[in-house]
């Protein structure tokens, strides 16, 4: 065992956290993909979520994710993220997020991270591996996304630095007007064609592959017949689907007793059917060949988001900017504790 001595606290910011991850998305990938491996394998702990919500403010809140990763990882640490839908209309972010690193051998902290960009950047990257694992390919005849703003904006960045083969884009959101700036976006990314939905509906029709990324906290999609033709759904704001929408499709997760509660919309269908029998399983068995998609038939991928994902990328990102002598490092930042 390693002597054991007051750690430095290294600060590391959005734009520091930005170039890492848009300088190398393919290896933030196999990160993602190694740690739900060391999840599956029982390398980790996740405690569940707290959720700090407010009694004047309904729709915001801040929430907690713990965990311990291990293997080639063994960090601990702690993700506090807000979201507070109202800032974007005064011209801020909704999410704001910080990390923690924390050392395995003393407990201490020695890294904070700006987060909301790690937490993006994980959710996209098991979304693109859930759909890769789904279709069988990086090839996606038409993508429909549903909500068109930082998350999309950062699977829609995975998808192109992955190389995946895509003719189209079906693009819906609450705001045409958002929708049309991320289009504009997608068009000077790619030669696929770019179309604009004026409903709903229209971002799932002759799609392989739709990306449901609101921010909405009931069902608004009722109709099982929006999956009759068998697309893979990435399922990432998950409170999309009424319960009936769940149980047309295979549905797959990232961890069954984190993503079934808290009203999601796969907690819906446990308390419509009083079981799980409509989950077929995890990005884990989904690796593993343990479970695979049924030929022709619709499947939704609902990642909770883990904790141990956040943790995985901001290690990597912490050990490629540590390595290169950046960020604010503060070597005394715990000098002088006591007991």
């Amino acid at each position: 065992m390693r002597a054991l001595t007051l750690p430095s606290l290294t600060v590391i910011g959005a734009s520091e956290v930005a170039a890492e991850v848009d300088s190398n998305r393919p290896e933030c990938l196999e990160i993602v993909r190694a740690a739900y491996l060391a999840h599956d394998a029982g390398d980790s702990s996740n405690p569940h979520s707290s959720f700090l919500r407010f009694p004047h403010q309904s729709r915001s809140r801040i929430i907690s994710l713990p965990a311990y990763l291990g293997g080639d990882f063994d960090v601990a640490g702690n993700k506090w993220i807000a979201s507070f839908p109202d800032n974007t209309g005064h011209g801020i972010p909704r999410a704001s997020a910080t990390l923690i690193l924390n050392d395995c051998d003393t407990g201490y902290p020695f890294a904070c991270l700006e987060s909301s960009i790690i937490s993006a950047t994980r959710t996209a990257a098991s979304a693109v591996l859930g759909a890769e694992l789904l279709l069988g390919a990086r090839r996606a005849r038409k993508v429909g996304i549903v909500g068109t703003g930082l998350i999309a904006q950062h699977v829609a960045k995975f998808l192109r630095d992955l190389g995946w083969e895509i003719d189209g884009f079906r693009l819906f959101d609450l705001n045409p007007a958002a929708a049309e700036r991320f289009g504009a976006t997608l068009k000077e990314q790619s030669e696929a064609e770019v179309v604009t939905a004026q409903r709903v509906e229209e971002a799932f029709a002759d799609c392989d592959l739709v990306v449901l990324t609101t921010v909405a906290g009931e069902p608004h999609l009722h109709d099982p017949g929006l999956l009759a033709h068998g697309p893979v759904v990435l399922h990432l704001s998950l409170r999309d689907f009424a319960p009936e929408v769940v149980l047309a499709a295979q549905n797959f997760t990232d961890d069954v007793d984190h993503a079934v509660r808290e009203r999601t919309s796969l907690h819906l269908a446990e308390q419509k059917t009083g079981n799980r029998d409509f989950l077929n399983g995890t990005v884990g068995d989904l690796l593993h060949g343990r479970v695979a998609r049924a030929p022709g038939r619709a499947a939704v991928f609902s990642p909770f988001g883990l904790g141990v994902l956040d943790l995985a990328v901001g290690k990597w990102v912490y050990d490629r900017v540590a390595a290169a002598g950046k960020g604010v490092r503060v070597d005394d930042f715990f000098a002088g504790v006591e007991g």
